[in-house]
């Protein structure tokens, strides 16, 4: 035997036998084991290679499609809400022309539409509309400022309340208009006696209102709250008033259109501008149209204020849960 043999016979593994961990063939390392590189080819796959999944390109949105049944939805339920007024401002038109009112003390309403024109041509309307806007205005923040801390201070603190409660009373049974001569001794037939009565008139309530809001909060929260070791004025900030919103909102609501009721009749007695002068006037000069086109202008200027207030009242309480029928 040779000393090739011999040695090649010695370099053999015998069969069966593993190298050490750790230790594997140059082939399974990768190394090469001359000096020239080896690349290591990937184990070739009997599986077929996965048909690449097709890229959908994004679907233009139906615009027309979904504008449609909004417009369609919004002016259904504009339709809906309009009915009973374009109803009255029908028949209203139609009664007069037919005989079944006297036309003389109720013209069809597109002869009051006419005077209501004139008036805003002329500037009368916006003059009037303004001195009526800024009473009504000034008398009813001076209320909600006043009345709204004054509830919450009635409301939170029981023996402030039953002090107070009998001439709360006293003054809520009295009729504003029914101390409307008392303001004008007082006061004057100026601005300051029309504000006065506002004033007054919106007071009640806001006041009243904020009280039974304070005093009705769902005692679950306060207990919760109680729990949560929360000082008095967190408590007042955190519960009381946020759940006190929409019953005070309620109150200052039903202000918003006693300030103009009340304001309208005080216009009637000693005033030179506002609507309720305007009213008056037309009436005593038998300018009817004109009566009803401050009347309708009255009416209009109530519901402005009403939405405005309801709008309010949603931003504040938007905490709240909306009611699920």
């Amino acid at each position: 035997m040779s000393l090739a043999s011999s040695s090649s016979t010695r370099r053999k593994t015998p069969e069966g036998l593993k190298p050490p961990e750790g230790l594997k063939p140059p082939e399974e390392r990768g190394t090469p084991t001359t000096g020239t590189p080896t690349t290591i080819a990937p184990p070739a796959s009997t599986e077929e290679p996965a048909a690449a999944l097709p890229i959908r390109p994004g679907r233009p949105r139906p615009q027309r499609a979904s504008v449609l049944p909004r417009v369609l939805r919004a002016a259904l339920t504009g339709a809906t809400k309009s009915v009973a007024i374009v109803a009255l401002l029908l028949a209203w038109e139609l009664a007069p022309r037919f005989g079944l009112v006297d036309r003389t003390f109720l013209p069809p309403f597109s002869e009051v539409a006419q005077a209501w024109w004139e008036l805003v041509a002329n500037g009368q309307l916006a003059d009037n509309a303004q001195a009526s806007l800024v009473r009504s205005f000034s008398g009813f923040g001076t209320a909600v400022a006043v009345s709204v801390p004054l509830g919450l201070l009635i409301g939170w603190y029981r023996p402030v309340a039953d002090l107070l409660n009998p001439l709360l009373q006293v003054f809520l049974n009295t009729a504003a208009l029914a101390l409307l001569p008392v303001f004008v001794l007082l006061l004057g037939i100026g601005e300051t006696s029309k504000i006065s009565i506002v004033v007054y008139a919106c007071a009640w309530p806001i006041l009243f209102n904020t009280i039974s809001a304070v005093r009705t909060v769902d005692p679950t929260l306060l207990r919760l709250a109680k729990s949560m070791n929360l000082s008095a004025p967190r408590l007042f900030q955190k519960v009381i008033l946020p759940a006190s919103v929409p019953t005070i909102f309620t109150g200052i609501r039903l202000a918003g259109a006693v300030s103009i009721v009340v304001l309208v009749a005080a216009e009637m007695i000693g005033a030179k501008a506002g609507l309720g002068y305007l009213i008056n006037a037309s009436q005593y000069n038998f300018a009817i149209p004109q009566m009803y086109a401050g009347i309708v202008t009255i009416s209009v200027i109530g519901v402005a204020f009403n939405q405005l207030l309801v709008a309010v009242e949603k931003r504040l309480s938007s905490w709240r849960v909306p009611a699920t029928s």
